[in-house]
């Protein structure tokens, strides 16, 4: 075993390279050509109807740079329209289409069963203790990120 075996950014790579194969995997098994990325973005506009680009960014923690051709896939794949926002003629707002909507609802439980396969080294309390874990070394180390998650301020 090398010595970069422990290191928590080592592993954290690798379990992203896990992550990501398990979900395609899923997909797949579904007939869907969809990222993890592409799912988080589904998730935020469903939740958050006629948000823009940029605070679309920050709620998945995705680079603002990149987060247009994220969209620009997803309009092509019909999933989510972009419409001139009425408060700002320069904005660009989304929705998710009837087909987004669909997709997003059929793939919810999909999605969710791949976090178990992800994490199915550890019974269920320590899967509730690595999520716990991990939330409070993403929260500490937010400001340090090139696309920190930034939610959106519901007050």
């Amino acid at each position: 075993m090398l010595p970069i075996h422990q290191f928590p950014g080592f592993l954290i790579r690798r379990l992203h390279q896990i992550s990501t194969s398990v979900f395609a995997e899923r997909m797949s098994r579904e007939g869907q050509d969809l990222t993890p990325v592409q799912y988080a973005a589904l998730t935020a506009i469903g939740s958050n109807p006629g948000l823009d680009q940029a605070t679309l960014a920050g709620m998945i923690a995705y680079d603002r740079v990149t987060i247009g051709g994220v969209v620009d896939r997803l309009v092509s794949k019909g999933l989510v329209e972009r419409e001139t926002s009425a408060r700002d003629r320069r904005a660009r707002v989304l929705h998710l289409s009837a087909a987004g909507t669909s997709l997003l609802t059929r793939l919810d439980g999909i999605a969710r069963a791949a976090q178990d396969d992800i994490l199915s080294g550890l019974d269920p309390a320590e899967q509730a203790q690595f999520i716990k874990l991990m939330i409070k070394v993403t929260d500490a180390g937010n400001s340090r990120s090139r696309a920190p998650l930034q939610l959106k301020d519901t007050a």
